[in-house]
């Protein structure tokens, strides 16, 4: 019996001394020319639902849960948000050639038609994540008409 107290005592010792090790966090709270926002026109609904199911892992500011404050937990949205932000960040978007932002709204819109984004685990979590059918239609719209719009543009330079 004396070794179990000792060794919960080590895990909950354990549990104190990480809670000190907090992971940086992902908030510049910057406004940046290669945003999404000065590249498109967004709709302020289209914006919104963007805002509300993708800018925490997709862009530099990150609305943390209580629960990012609680370790291991908080590591492990570090490295979730840091993924996101490799794949696709919305406030790098217009820096990207208009060939790759095409490409990165059909994987945007690929993703949102087969339910991989948001992810499931977030959707849990984040109620505003849950996106309905008419949402999804909303930004599967505007990601298409902007995708035919900057495509136009890229050919019409071409003909030029």
């Amino acid at each position: 019996m004396n070794r179990v107290k000792q060794l919960l005592f080590a895990i909950l010792m354990a549990f104190i001394v990480i809670q000190f090790m907090q992971p940086a966090r992902n908030q510049s709270g910057q406004a940046v020319q290669s945003d999404i926002l000065t590249t498109y026109s967004i709709p302020d609904n289209v914006y919104t639902l963007f805002k509300n199911a993708c800018f925490d892992c997709h862009s530099n500011n990150t609305n943390y849960p209580w629960y990012s404050n609680i370790q291991p937990m908080g590591w492990l949205l570090a490295q979730d948000i840091e993924n996101g932000k490799a794949k696709l960040n919305f406030n790098d978007l217009g820096s990207l050639s208009s060939r790759r932002r095409v490409s990165k709204l059909q994987e945007i819109e690929n993703m949102i038609k087969d339910g991989t984004m948001p992810l499931p685990a977030y959707k849990l979590m984040h109620k505003n994540a849950r996106l309905t059918k008419e949402q999804q239609d909303l930004l599967i719209r505007w990601i298409e008409e902007t995708k035919d719009s900057a495509m136009l543009k890229r050919s019409s330079k071409q003909i030029q």
